[in-house]
């Protein structure tokens, strides 16, 4: 059984660091860290080299990047035609069965944006206030780098993308921005927004382009260069 005591998590990583042990970077989220090709159907996944957790991982010479994305995956909610995609449910199982995890980053939130849930973006807040909550027990703040997903297209509902989504929920993926800022704050963990770096595809208005999981990957390694003690 592990031990999750806070203290003895600080010793197992302090040893880990000093003695020069490849390190753990947790990537949780959904479609776009899972590497969905836009408009494929059924889904076809961007090979290694192409996703950004890979090229990430490409980045680091003492670090491992664990891809841990699903398509369909939401904070806190639960999708009845595909279970075991609530994040929070996940979560503490995935920093387990890694354990030891250095650094995390997660991003979600795009599909909690549904119409089927048809929540607010403060409501997809707390949401992921409770999966800080849960990487928190594991991890410190510094060691977190929280993303607020791209914005979805204006017509990502169209019958022919993903009609799932509708004109609110595009409205509402625009707002995450500045609530995932706000928790941010208030955890002190690291933040970024994909949407200052990147654009969903034209194809589906959803996920990623090549083009932009490249750019992707750059942004979120300059962020923990910055912001923790990983070194290329």
């Amino acid at each position: 059984m592990i031990n999750t005591d806070k203290t003895y998590c600080q010793f197992i990583k302090v040893v880990s660091w000093k003695r020069g042990i490849m390190k753990q970077i947790l990537a949780f989220g959904d479609s776009n860290t899972w590497g969905l090709i836009p408009g494929s159907t059924p889904y076809e996944r961007y090979p290694w080299g192409v996703r950004w957790t890979s090229l990430l991982q490409k980045k680091f010479s003492d670090a491992r990047v664990i891809e841990e994305g699903l398509c369909g995956r939401t904070t806190v909610f639960e999708d009845d035609l595909r279970p075991g995609r609530k994040g929070v449910d996940s979560l503490q199982i995935m920093l387990e069965s890694h354990y030891p995890v250095d650094y995390a980053i997660i991003m979600l939130g795009t599909n909690d944006c549904k119409s089927y849930y048809n929540v607010s973006a403060r409501t997809i807040g707390k949401g992921i206030e409770k999966c800080l909550d849960i990487l928190e027990r594991y991890l410190e703040p510094q060691n977190i780098l929280l993303v607020s997903p791209m914005a979805l297209g204006e017509d990502v509902w169209h019958e022919e993308k993903d009609p799932e989504f509708s004109k609110e929920s595009v409205n509402v993926s625009i707002k995450l921005k500045e609530v995932y800022r706000s928790i941010a704050d208030k955890h002190g963990v690291n933040f970024l927004a994909a949407s200052d770096v990147v654009k969903a595809s034209p194809i589906d208005d959803e996920h990623m382009d090549a083009e932009a999981h490249r750019k992707f990957a750059d942004a979120v390694y300059n962020k923990l260069i910055a912001s923790a003690r990983i070194v290329a």
